[in-house]
């Protein structure tokens, strides 16, 4: 990806309005002495105001208008603009001492994916990375994603690891993903309907369910997305309240297979109605609970229990429980029979299979696999959308 053009031009010094000042009464023989007598303000205040030093107020503006016979709409103009470049100039040297933050962001990966553009100069990328994450300083992301740290519920995994900064990128992005989605209040009941009828989905083609499951979804105050992940950050959904009304469901394709894909629409769907709207959930994130010795392993306990009980929530919703049993015993696991079972519950016969190889009573590695399971893939990799096919 080439470099994006530069933000409009900002100069890295700023122009005292009193110079303006010095030009006019310079051009209208005006001494300083003189301009002071005229506005009625003290010799002192009016030299300040040309070196610089003082402001000029809405009150000498005015003075100024009927002195100079400039409108006091450009005096107060002209000190606001001079204010905020000032203020910009502080900005920046205060930035220049903050760009070794951007290490804990993949910020090569935000460019590459088009979430943020490729800036020529560190300050200006610490400033696209800022504005991508909505905080004005890296002290507030600090302590806005710090909490949002703190709040994430990491489930241990051996295999996937995770840099937060790249975690929060992730998660920002469906923030932003979510804005673009209006939503009833959260409704329980109206989102266990919702439910009910998402396992027919299973069985349709992802330009029919991404839709059907995000417009149903949203009318129960639940937002559907699905975000890319980023390189090496090993993520396959999340859960989080956006509000006290509205929660949120952020998916990526992780695995690419229809049954790891819908697993994971219904754990995170178990989490909204379970358990509590303090917690964000970030499944196949590794991490730590933060803190004491006992409040980690009691935290840690809580973890392991939502988990399951999500896992718990996910599959007996897909496939009840005493059906799966008496499937299993009856030990035929053929195509037709794996269909048949599955157009008895109303799902794809993909997710049968994958409970199957899940619980090892089917290996992995089948032929099975081309038949029943499908794959899906990101429609375009430059399809603002999100969408899987």
């Amino acid at each position: 990806m080439g470099v994006k053009p530069a933000r409009a031009f900002s100069p890295d010094y700023a122009v005292p309005p009193g110079e303006t000042v010095l030009e006019i009464i310079e051009s209208l023989g005006i001494p300083q002495s003189e301009l002071a007598e005229r506005t009625g303000r003290p010799k002192k205040t009016i030299n300040e105001i040309i070196n610089g030093k003082a402001a000029i107020t809405p009150e000498t503006a005015l003075q100024f208008e009927r002195v100079l016979g400039v409108p006091a709409s450009f005096w107060n103009s002209l000190e606001q603009n001079y204010r905020a470049a000032l203020a910009r100039i502080a900005e920046r040297e205060r930035l220049e001492k903050q760009t070794d933050w951007l290490t804990e962001i993949p910020v090569k990966d935000l460019v590459r994916t088009g979430w943020i553009e490729r800036r020529e100069s560190l300050v200006e990328q610490l400033e696209d990375v800022l504005s991508f994450f909505g905080v004005a300083s890296v002290e507030a992301w600090r302590d806005v994603w710090g909490g949002v740290r703190n709040a994430v519920a990491f489930r241990e995994s051996a295999v996937f690891a995770s840099e937060f900064g790249a975690v929060a990128a992730w998660l920002r992005r469906g923030e932003l993903e979510a804005r673009q989605t209006r939503t009833r209040p959260f409704d329980a009941l109206r989102f266990k309907s919702v439910l009910s009828d998402a396992r027919k989905l299973t069985r349709e083609e992802p330009d029919v369910f991404c839709d059907a499951l995000a417009s149903s979804c949203a009318d129960a105050g639940v937002v559907v997305v699905f975000v890319r992940e980023l390189p090496k950050l090993r993520v396959c959904g999340a859960t989080r309240w956006l509000s006290s009304d509205r929660a949120l469901i952020q998916l990526t394709l992780r695995y690419k297979t229809e049954d790891h894909l819908w697993f994971t629409f219904f754990h995170e769907a178990g989490h909204i109605l379970l358990h509590g709207k303090r917690s964000i959930f970030v499944e196949e994130v590794g991490g730590t609970v933060r803190g004491d010795a006992r409040a980690e392993a009691s935290a840690a306990r809580s973890i392991v229990e939502e988990e399951e009980e999500a896992n718990r929530f996910a599959r007996d919703l897909l496939i009840p429980p005493d059906r799966y049993r008496a499937f299993v015993q009856a030990g035929e696991f053929s195509v037709a029979s794996i269909y048949s079972f599955a157009d008895s519950l109303g799902i794809s016969p993909g997710i049968v299979l994958g409970r199957l190889q899940h619980d090892a009573v089917v290996p992995y590695r089948t032929n099975l696999n081309t038949i029943l399971k499908r794959s899906f893939r990101w429609a375009d990799e430059n399809d603002e959308s999100h969408r899987p096919t």
